[in-house]
């Protein structure tokens, strides 16, 4: 299992991947192997990941079968969250 310092960090890339593949493709959700694929995250900690970010209202997830979530969407708040984020760090 990841110690707490990955799995913020897990957290912190699943947002801002999912941030940036709206900007560029504007299609709204990205497929939990692709995340996994991308970020080098194991299956098990995007699963903990993704399970965290859905507790906190920052993104949907639609399961498949297994810990690899078949899709994940940021929430309205998700945005919010990574707007804000944009602005502070300019």
């Amino acid at each position: 299992m990841a110690t707490l310092h990955q799995r913020k960090n897990y957290r912190e890339a699943i947002m801002k991947s999912l941030y940036k593949g709206m900007e560029g493709s504007g299609v709204p959700d990205t497929p939990g192997a692709r995340l996994r694929d991308d970020l080098a995250i194991p299956e098990q900690d995007l699963a903990a990941a993704c399970t965290y970010l859905v507790e906190e209202g920052l993104v949907t997830v639609r399961w498949a079968h297994g810990d690899t979530p078949a899709t994940v969407t940021l929430t309205h708040q998700g945005i919010r969250v990574m707007e804000a984020e944009e602005e502070d760090h300019g």
